[in-house]
């Protein structure tokens, strides 16, 4: 569904009346963790069918007004995106890549039947954000300011059908290291749930895919390991993805697999990056399927001598050891390979505008 925006006003601000205190905000930053605490201010764009996108704002963080026939509480039109701002050497503040995630964004929202956003007005929405509280940069090393722009169904109507109104929001939290077992390779569990299927909305940004995840992730946590993998849903037998990241397997010889983008699994932005940067090392990347019982065996002959997840929260993280009902193999020594950490460091260089970025994926904004 597309927008009829045409070109908008500039966004309104409304600076928050009690913004945290400046040694409350000292403390959080010196220990962020992820996802646990906020900014002071968020992003919001109305669309409805008659106005197209509209009324952008700044304004100060806090609860939503939301009717209780809203659509989305019921038949869960929910689309949302994950990326990061980082503060640079140089004082400066950068995104990575944030025209993919608008792109991937927009087609979350056609897969789910709601108006899709111009790219320049999602990089702007972004960047406004940012803006609004860049004093909320993590102290710590290796911190960031993870961004969470999300839109939702927010007409009063309980048919069921697209609805026509919406509200896109844009917040911000200050992030430090997504896992918090302190390993230096993450532990796996096989599960016999299925994530998605085919001519599912599994390369959808939707809340509910994370939803069907949520058990699975808890039996992954209750046996000690750190997250989930999911298997196919008609055979059971091909590697997909984990809970919220991409899969890659690294040979011995130089050449890597990671399982293609069929429609079930999310096309991470972080992937899709790591496989240019690994084909620029030299080293022949394959998207193709990869059965669990391969992976067993290639583990245990030595053929296979890593294997890492990535995405946005997490960045790049070595997996140092599967387990499913039939036992557990590890792969590797169990902790990060040469290549792993190779391709994390020139990724992060990226990132952080310390190293050359010749794709043209970092944005300044500051």
């Amino acid at each position: 569904m597309a927008s009829n925006a045409t070109t908008l006003p500039g966004f309104a601000r409304a600076p928050h009346p009690a913004p945290r205190a400046a040694d409350e905000r000292a403390a959080i930053l010196a220990n962020p963790g992820f996802g646990a605490t906020f900014t002071d201010h968020m992003v919001e764009i109305d669309f409805d069918a008659e106005h197209g996108w509209h009324a952008p704002r700044v304004v100060p963080y806090g609860p939503i007004a939301l009717d209780p026939a809203a659509a989305v509480l019921h038949y869960a039109q929910e689309i949302f995106e994950g990326m990061k701002a980082y503060r640079l050497a140089d004082g400066g503040i950068a995104l990575f890549r944030p025209r993919a995630n608008a792109a991937r964004f927009n087609a979350s929202a056609r897969r789910l039947a709601m108006p899709e956003m111009p790219e320049a007005l999602f990089v702007e929405a972004v960047r406004q954000q940012v803006l609004a509280d860049s004093d909320w940069f993590p102290t710590v090393e290796g911190g960031s300011l993870y961004l969470r722009p999300f839109m939702f169904a927010s007409e009063a109507f309980l048919g069921v059908r697209p609805s026509r109104a919406y509200k896109f929001m844009v917040i911000a939290s200050p992030a430090g290291n997504y896992f918090k077992s302190g390993s230096p390779a993450v532990s796996l569990w096989v599960s016999d749930y299925t994530r998605a299927a085919q001519g599912g909305t599994g390369a959808a940004k939707c809340g509910g895919n994370y939803a069907a995840s949520l058990v699975p992730t808890a039996e992954a946590f209750a046996r000690g390991h750190d997250q989930v993998l999911f298997l196919d849903a008609a055979e059971h037998r091909w590697v997909e993805e984990l809970g919220g990241m991409n899969l890659f397997f690294m040979f011995a010889g130089g050449s890597i697999v990671t399982p293609p983008l069929s429609g079930t699994i999310l096309p991470g932005i972080t992937r899709d990056s790591l496989i240019t940067l690994a084909r620029e090392e030299g080293l022949t990347v394959r998207e193709e399927r990869y059965a669990l019982d391969q992976w067993r065996a290639d583990a245990a002959s030595g053929a296979l001598v890593e294997t890492f997840a990535c995405g946005t929260a997490a960045v790049v993280t070595p997996v140092g050891k599967v387990a499913d009902t039939q036992g557990e193999f590890v792969i590797g020594s169990g902790g990060p390979g040469q290549l792993t950490q190779k391709l994390r460091q020139r990724l992060v260089e990226i990132q952080r505008c310390e190293g050359p970025d010749t794709h043209g994926w970092v944005e300044r904004i500051a």
